[in-house]
């Protein structure tokens, strides 16, 4: 999320991105970040942001333009509402990712079923909600979270939602001709 931000305000040459070595024992990367989460954005002073929620917010309005910020009023509480549930299908298909990572003696079959289901009733409720006006609009938080999670979803090749889910397909494909999404998500529409 956090590269494609970078794409999207034209930031790339600015923020070097290192690539981090995480779940394994005495990673370097621990002695930078201590919770040895990805990302996290280390600013000029020092400080360290972690979450990928705020890194994006912060970078959004490094140029004093903030073009992803939620909407004022109504409108604004709708657009947090979507971004959540992005973020909770975003959440899941992660925890499934890492499951699968894991070798097959260290696998949850339980966990895995619990994400199956989880992805099977986010992709159902996608369905409904991506038709929704902001959905389709400006490039929003909603929009770039919900693309990462299809587009991780796509690539472990384990669940296709689009034999069930052609509004969401249909969504996802018209996303993946986006010039940052189609450089940085490319099984995202496929």
């Amino acid at each position: 999320m956090v590269q494609i931000m970078l794409l999207e305000k034209g930031l790339q040459d600015q923020v070097k991105v290192i690539p981090a070595l995480t779940r394994t024992i005495d990673s370097p990367y621990y002695r930078i970040n201590p919770s040895g989460r990805v990302p996290y954005l280390i600013l000029d002073d020092g400080t360290g942001l972690e979450e990928s929620q705020l890194i994006c917010a912060y970078l959004d309005h490094l140029d004093d333009d903030p073009q992803f910020d939620h909407p004022t009023g109504p409108e604004g509480w709708e657009s947090r509402r979507l971004e959540s549930l992005a973020r909770s299908m975003l959440d899941g298909i992660s925890v499934w990712a890492r499951e699968l990572a894991r070798t097959q003696e260290e696998q949850s079959p339980t966990i895995i079923a619990h994400e199956i289901a989880r992805a099977n009733r986010m992709f159902a409720t996608w369905e409904m909600h991506v038709s929704h006006p902001l959905m389709d609009g400006k490039f929003n938080m909603a929009q770039l979270t919900l693309a990462v999670a299809l587009n991780i979803a796509h690539k472990m090749d384990r669940l296709d939602p689009r034999s069930r889910s052609p509004t969401l397909t249909a969504w996802a494909n018209r996303m993946a001709n986006r010039s940052s999404l189609k450089e940085l998500l490319p099984n995202l529409g496929r």
